[in-house]
């Protein structure tokens, strides 16, 4: 099992984290990790660490598709890897409709298909072995509706590596199924190693070295309600309040681990201002199953059960307090890897 430390996002304010990274890194953890939302981008700070460090993975988790071009995020995943001496891996997914047409103004329209044509024309840029040629739906290389003076072209720039790994992050199974078959690895955003059989359908084109980088909500307490609660609250934002009612990824993924009804009800309470209701509603069992929560001896039985399961990496989302992450990393890598 391999250790990852999830910058994220910034919410209102900069978190740098650079002297906590260097701390993951001598601790051994193998990746840092950064997002992006409608705020800080997921590049920048990536860039930022990297440049402070030697030996960790630099992973973006996730890069929006709708932000930039496959062109673009190509020539950005080639610079990056180049600057950190091969260390970067780009993770990317489609976000939602909300942040698509809200904050983009690009239509959210079968974003499967427009995923599948993203990896082909990334793909090409990075091998380099001709000038990009492609004419799909979503994407059109040279476009044709331009001038007419569009013409194929390949990157000035030699990459680095011909094949930098690719990571998708998706909940849906066909989704699932096209990080198996066409990428390096899969970014789960809610995982139980309790019920891995329902995404074995959708990972059986797996290769060997397939990577799982799972993100695990992780409260050490004597107080396991208490522990429990942080990732409830979690959970009550993600099914309430990121996603549309009508159309919300994560209550789709609940309800195949067994957690449908409960799910529904916890965002009806969401719409309806019951926040506080909604988050006693979200299932123990259903908290408890992705995260490791409670006393430490209770933790380090527990995460057994994820070095049995195909998780190939445990990622950790840092706290707004930099000083209480170098500690809490720490007793992390203690915890899981000796």
């Amino acid at each position: 099992m391999k250790l990852g430390f999830q910058l994220g996002y910034w919410m209102a304010n900069p978190y740098k984290g650079v002297e906590v990274v260097k701390a993951a890194e001598d601790y051994g953890y193998d990746s840092v990790w950064t997002g992006e939302a409608y705020g800080s981008d997921c590049v920048s700070p990536l860039a930022w660490v990297g440049a402070h460090t030697s030996k960790i993975k630099l992973g973006t988790s996730v890069m929006q598709l709708s932000a930039r071009t496959p062109v673009c995020a190509a020539m950005t995943a080639m610079t990056l890897d180049h600057l950190s001496n091969g260390r970067f891996q780009l993770g990317v997914g489609v976000s939602g409709p909300q942040v698509v047409e809200g904050w983009y103004g690009q239509p959210f329209t079968r974003p499967l298909e427009r995923t599948r044509e993203w990896i082909d024309i990334f793909r090409q840029v990075i091998a380099r072995e001709a000038p990009v040629e492609f004419q799909g739906k979503h994407y059109q290389l040279p476009n044709q509706n331009g001038m007419g003076l569009g013409k194929p072209l390949k990157s000035i720039t030699h990459p680095l590596r011909k094949r930098i790994p690719l990571f998708l992050g998706a909940e849906g199974p066909k989704n699932v199924q096209l990080a198996a078959e066409n990428c390096e690895g899969w970014l789960p955003m809610f995982y139980s190693p309790y019920c891995p059989e329902i995404f074995d359908e959708s990972l059986k084109n797996k290769a060997a070295d397939f990577e799982i980088a799972a993100s695990v909500p992780i409260f050490i307490d004597n107080d396991l309600e208490a522990a429990l609660f942080n990732v409830k609250t979690m959970l009550a934002l993600y099914l309430g309040g990121m996603g549309a009612r009508s159309e919300n990824f994560h209550q789709n993924l609940m309800g195949r681990m067994g957690f449908g009804e409960e799910a529904l009800h916890v965002q009806d309470l969401w719409y309806a201002g019951e926040k506080e209701k909604a988050i006693k509603a979200v299932p123990d069992k259903l908290a408890d199953d992705i995260s490791l929560c409670g006393p430490a001896e209770r933790i380090r039985e527990r995460v057994q059960a994820w070095h049995k399961s195909p998780v190939t990496t445990m990622l950790f989302m840092r706290t707004e307090d930099a000083e209480q992450d170098k500690q809490r990393l720490r007793q992390y890598a203690e915890l899981i890897l000796n």
